[in-house]
């Protein structure tokens, strides 16, 4: 989409429009094919037409990453594949707004996903980007929604920053040809990160699997997931930072987080390593990226079952937001074929393989071991001691 037929949108005319749009994509039942007729009779300009289908396709999928808003905000198929889930962009803005800043500055903001986080979180934001496109379409969501802030066509390598009190940035990590993961290749680059860390308060979102080595020193890196997916890493200027390692987990029932203070054995030489227990604990991705699975023993009084694979056993049970809880209920043979015949035995047809720490692909051993018992069952397969382990477990 052009900047004009994104102006054009944005007009009474592209309004009604989009509502065209949206009931002729409800009656199809997402079908673009069967839509696209009813909006052609409305709009003959074939550019509009499907502009303004291709919208209502980008709200409909919109709504998982933001919730019903998104049903009134413009994208592009890029920037809403790009953009920050609204509740992981509402937690790392109401962190930014209890250190109390005065203006905020997002370089690189996209389709203004983390801007509406910062305006809801009360923050005077502004954007920059260097797409004209993505910019006109920050400021039509802010509008869109109703929420105060601004953007403007710039470059953030260039721009000066003396008069906000924090900056945020988000580095392009794809080209043409995909993921890019040299950290020199972003844009802007890991030197302008490094360097905006270190001399002002600012926060940069990265991916995932960002190495705790890049990590420069006396700034926090924090991992957040979503419902039991690592959504990204973040790093707070010294500036800004309370922790050196952290791991946010929103879940069902809310936030928790974990730091390095809450490990017992953070710094030790040695790590707690222990037989089986009644109870096995998989912690939850983010606790793993942010290098805290002895944090999460600690919390359940128990260890590692091996030193380098992140289970925790324990034999007392606990209900942790760090990790998903299993009754251990017996040791199977971890031999293919005597699994096999032990699962048998116990009329499993439907199981679910949990592994760690082995070279096993789940779904083609489920296809290998074709159960057809009527019960259903978890399985561990993991290392003990480097030895192959298969547990029984059940979730609790």
């Amino acid at each position: 989409m052009d900047l004009a037929t994104l102006r054009w949108l944005l007009t009474p005319d592209g309004g009604t429009l989009l509502e065209v749009a949206a009931r002729a994509y409800a009656d199809a039942d997402g079908d673009p094919v069967r839509a696209a007729a009813t909006v052609r009779r409305t709009e003959p300009d074939p550019e509009r037409a499907a502009a303004a289908l291709t919208q209502v396709g980008l709200r409909v999928r919109g709504v998982a990453k933001f919730g019903e808003d998104a049903l009134r905000m413009y994208f592009t198929p890029d920037g809403l594949e790009q953009a920050t889930r609204r509740r992981v962009a509402d937690h790392r803005a109401a962190r930014l707004a209890a250190a109390r800043p005065g203006a905020v500055v997002d370089l690189g903001c996209g389709i203004g996903g983390d801007l509406l986080a910062l305006a809801r979180a009360g923050l005077v934001a502004a954007g920059v980007d260097l797409d004209p496109v993505r910019v006109a379409i920050a400021e039509a969501n802010l509008a869109a929604l109703g929420l105060e802030g601004a953007a403007t066509v710039a470059d953030a390598t260039t721009l000066a920053l003396d008069a906000f009190d924090v900056a945020t940035v988000d580095p392009a990590r794809r080209d043409g040809r995909g993921r890019v993961f040299d950290a020199s290749a972003w844009v802007p680059s890991w030197d302008f990160v490094t360097g905006l860390l270190a001399g002002r308060p600012s926060v940069a979102k990265l991916a995932p699997g960002l190495p705790h080595d890049l990590v420069p020193d006396g700034v926090e890196a924090e991992w957040v997931s979503e419902r039991g997916d690592v959504k990204e890493a973040v790093l707070w200027s010294p500036h800004l930072a309370v922790a050196r390692r952290r791991a946010t987990v929103l879940g069902t029932e809310g936030l928790a987080t974990l730091t390095e203070s809450d490990d017992p054995w953070d710094g030790a030489a040695e790590r707690p390593v222990r037989p089986v227990g009644r109870y096995l604990y998989e912690p939850d991705g983010a606790v793993i990226r942010a290098g805290l699975v002895t944090a999460v023993a600690g919390s359940v009084e128990g260890g590692l079952l091996d030193e380098h694979i992140a289970y925790v056993v324990s034999d007392e049970g606990f209900r942790t937001p760090f990790a998903t809880t299993y009754e251990v209920l017996e040791e199977l043979p971890y031999r293919e074929k005597q699994l096999r015949a032990a699962l048998r035995e116990r009329a499993v047809g439907r199981l679910t393989i949990k592994k760690r720490g082995v070279d096993v692909v789940p779904e083609q051993l489920r296809k290998r071991l074709a159960l057809r018992g009527s019960e259903e069952a978890t399985v561990v397969l993991t290392r003990v001691g480097g030895e192959g382990t298969a547990l029984l477990v059940r979730p609790v």
